[in-house]
């Protein structure tokens, strides 16, 4: 098997899945760097069995996994799959579709209408970029005056993504949430995210401890990972007064900082569903 391994950087998740491809496989691993990257379209190209999908830049992966998939090669994870979960709008509305319960979202085009929709939804909200990750410029709004303030920020960026305005509720946390990690459709373990700041992300500084894997929360993250397509997905929940709330769905997730509080080898998992599909399974 010929296994296409396209990377930004080579970080630690990179390192533990290479290591499972080749060291402990033995299968012929090719890196492609998404900054070296040349595609002729419509002619000869690299064959691969299968191609990983490992990029920092959510662009350059999103036009790669297409170009791949356009040449027959599937993709881990597919590009329906990257293109759901890299658009924070385009994975509430697949959730909703699915009847998937997440926090009250509302979209906005223009300053006005934001602020209407932020003053109707109530205090506090989240403002988050469509497109973004590892919790960079969300901005929790306590009030009017701050509200006022972040949505003239956004307007005057100028940015196609800063000019779509993603509304979400704030859920109170309590300190902590829930990434849940869900391979070829079985949920295989779960952290939580514990920080005293309100957002929990681990690359922010959120301490991970096990979450136990109950049949509640197993059921719910297969469904959001369907609901998005499948594949290899992490799925971030909330636990709320009224039950799990799903928050997001990450396509090209980490999982260095869970290995050792679940006890679970995710990369192997990874890589036996990377060769499950390799295989044509």
């Amino acid at each position: 098997m010929r296994i296409g391994f396209l990377h930004s950087l080579i970080r630690k998740d990179e390192k533990l899945l290479l290591d499972e491809f080749s060291k402990r496989r033995g299968l012929d691993v090719v890196l492609l760097d998404d900054r070296d990257l040349v595609y002729t379209l419509g002619g000869k190209n690299h064959r691969f069995d299968v191609v990983v999908e490992r990029c920092l830049s959510h662009s350059r992966a999103l036009y790669a996994i297409r170009l791949f998939e356009a040449a027959g090669i599937k993709c881990v994870n597919a590009y329906a799959v990257a293109a759901t979960c890299g658009d924070k709008l385009m994975t509430s509305i697949a959730l909703a579709e699915a009847g998937i319960t997440q926090p009250e979202v509302k979209i906005a085009f223009t300053r006005e209408s934001a602020l209407k929709a932020i003053e109707d939804m109530g205090y506090p909200v989240v403002l988050k970029p469509a497109v973004g990750s590892w919790g960079r410029l969300l901005s929790k709004v306590n009030d009017r005056d701050a509200a006022e303030a972040l949505l003239e920020h956004k307007a005057v960026l100028g940015s196609y993504h800063h000019s779509i305005f993603y509304i979400q509720k704030y859920v109170e946390k309590n300190g902590r949430d829930i990434r849940s990690f869900v391979v070829g459709g079985t949920c295989v373990a779960a952290i939580h995210r514990s920080s005293p700041h309100w957002i929990t992300n681990t690359a922010r500084g959120g301490a991970a401890t096990n979450c136990p894997v109950t049949p509640e929360l197993a059921d719910l993250s297969v469904r959001a990972a369907a609901a998005v397509g499948g594949g290899i997905v992490a799925i971030d929940v909330f636990e709320s007064g009224s039950g799990y709330l799903i928050n997001e769905v990450n396509h090209t997730m980490e999982f260095k900082n869970s290995l050792e509080p679940t006890g679970v080898n995710i990369p192997a998992l990874i890589a036996d569903y990377v060769i499950e599909r390799g295989r044509g399974n």
